[in-house]
């Protein structure tokens, strides 16, 4: 084994001659929330969809803590991004951030940010867009949705409050 030191993107800039700046999100950026509930109801079935939160397509989301009452035994939801209603609302990773996360237990701000494993650490340092999977920034904002996986079987809230930095580039 040999004695190694590796440095981060932010420090590799710093240490540059000439320093390179780094990007506003990646180092001394402005945290910012987004939160939003809904009322989930006894019979919502599978591919129901719960729009919690609306952020800029190049915000980079650092947390998502997501809360909900006991909806039921064996229901579920995958919580991802879709494009924002107004552009048609449809799905671009429905399951980026978690993948069939249980909702038949009350849960307070349990962090689901990687809970489906494919929200990694590199793709954390990504705009939402890229990270994602779209191709180009399609501008404006993006919803971070639940989407129901197996059917919702007792009526209750559910919700999520959304951690990100974005400079607006």
């Amino acid at each position: 084994m040999a004695v190694v030191t590796v440095k981060s993107t932010t420090i590799t800039n710093r240490d540059a001659v000439p320093p390179v700046i780094n990007d506003g999100r990646l180092e001394r950026g402005s945290l910012r929330t987004s939160h939003g509930y809904v009322t989930a109801t006894n019979g919502d079935s599978a591919n129901s969809k719960y729009i919690l939160a609306s952020l800029p397509s190049t915000a980079q989301v650092r947390q998502i803590l997501f809360s909900c009452a006991n909806l039921g035994a064996s229901s579920s939801v995958n919580i991802g991004v879709s494009r924002n209603t107004k552009d048609g609302g449809a799905a671009v990773s429905a399951s980026l951030f978690a993948s069939a996360q249980a909702t038949s237990a009350a849960l307070s701000n349990t962090d689901v940010t990687n809970q489906s494993g494919s929200y990694t650490l590199d793709k954390q340092e990504q705009p939402l867009w890229q990270a994602a999977g779209l191709s180009a920034d399609p501008g404006g904002t993006l919803d971070i949705v639940a989407t129901v996986s197996v059917a919702i079987a007792a009526t209750g809230l559910i919700g999520a409050a959304t951690e990100y930095v974005d400079n607006g580039n």
